[in-house]
C-alpha cells in the first residue's frame, strides 16, 4: 500500500468534516440517500411503464379497471368525483401555490417561498413535455361528463397534485414534532390518491396515466426537496 492509499480514508473523513463545518451536515444524512435511491427506482419504473404504454401492452389492464369503475357510477359519486378532481385543476393549484408562496415570503421563509412555485412550474413543464413526447390518446369508453384536452400520459392532475400538495405537506411536516407528522402525511397522501382516482372514475385517464403521473411527480418532488435542503444547509446561520 502506498502512502497516498493509506491517507485516503483520513482525507475522506477530513472532507466530510469540512462539509459539516460549512452547514452540510443535514445533507449527509440517510434521508437524502434514501430519497435519491427511491427517485432512481421510480425513474426506472417510469421508463418501464412508458415502454409498455408505447407498445400498447397496458390496454387490457387499463380498460378492465375503467369498466369496473364504471359499474360504480351513481349521481352522488359523479358529483363527488367532480369535486375531488377540481382540487387538482391547474387553476386551483396555481392559486394554492401563489397563496402559500406569498405567506412563506411574508414570514421571511424566502427559500421555501421561492422553491414552491419553482416546483410547480417544473411539474407543469415536465408534464407538458412528457405528454407531447408520448402523445397518448385519452380513453373514450363512454361519454365524458367533464371537458378535457391535450394528451393523456402522464396525468397532469396526478403529477401536479403530488408535487404541489406533496411539497406543501413536506413544508408542514418539518414544522411539527416527528410523532405528529402522520397527521399531515396521511391526509396529504389521501388527497393526492383521491384526485388520481377521480380521474379514473370520470373516465378521462387510463390507470397507467395516473400511475405514470405519480411516478414522474415523485422524481421531481424529491429533486426539489433535496435541492431545498441543500440550499438551506449551505445558507443556515
Amino acid at each position: 500500500m502506498t502512502r497516498g492509499d493509506g491517507q485516503l480514508p483520513h482525507r475522506l473523513r477530513r472532507g466530510f468534516a469540512w462539509l459539516e463545518r460549512r452547514g452540510f451536515g443535514p445533507v449527509l444524512t440517510t434521508l437524502p440517500i434514501v430519497g435519491l435511491g427511491f427517485a432512481a427506482l421510480t425513474l426506472w419504473g417510469f421508463s418501464k411503464l412508458a415502454s409498455e404504454v408505447l407498445e400498447q401492452e397496458t390496454e387490457a389492464f387499463d380498460a378492465t379497471i375503467l369498466y369496473a369503475l364504471r359499474t360504480l357510477h351513481t349521481p352522488a359519486l359523479d358529483l363527488l368525483a367532480k369535486g375531488v378532481t377540481f382540487l387538482g385543476e391547474p387553476a386551483l393549484l396555481i392559486a394554492v401555490t401563489v397563496l402559500i408562496g406569498v405567506i412563506l415570503l411574508v414570514q421571511r421563509q424566502v427559500a421555501e417561498g421561492i422553491a414552491l412555485p419553482i416546483s410547480a412550474l417544473g411539474a407543469t413543464g415536465l408534464n407538458y413535455l412528457l405528454k407531447s413526447v408520448f402523445a397518448r390518446a385519452r380513453p373514450q369508453l363512454w361519454e365524458r361528463s367533464v371537458e378535457v384536452n391535450f394528451y393523456s400520459f402522464p396525468s397532469g392532475h396526478a403529477t401536479g397534485a403530488l408535487v404541489i400538495y406533496g411539497f406543501i405537506g413536506y413544508l408542514l411536516a418539518v414544522r411539527v414534532r416527528p410523532g405528529r407528522r402522520g397527521l399531515i402525511i396521511f391526509p396529504t397522501t389521501l388527497l393526492i390518491l383521491a384526485i388520481g382516482l377521480s380521474r379514473l372514475y370520470l373516465g378521462v385517464h387510463w390507470p397507467t396515466d395516473v400511475i405514470g403521473g405519480y411516478m414522474a411527480g415523485s422524481v421531481w418532488l424529491i429533486a426539489c426537496i433535496l435541492t431545498l435542503r441543500l440550499w438551506q444547509a449551505k445558507h443556515q446561520d
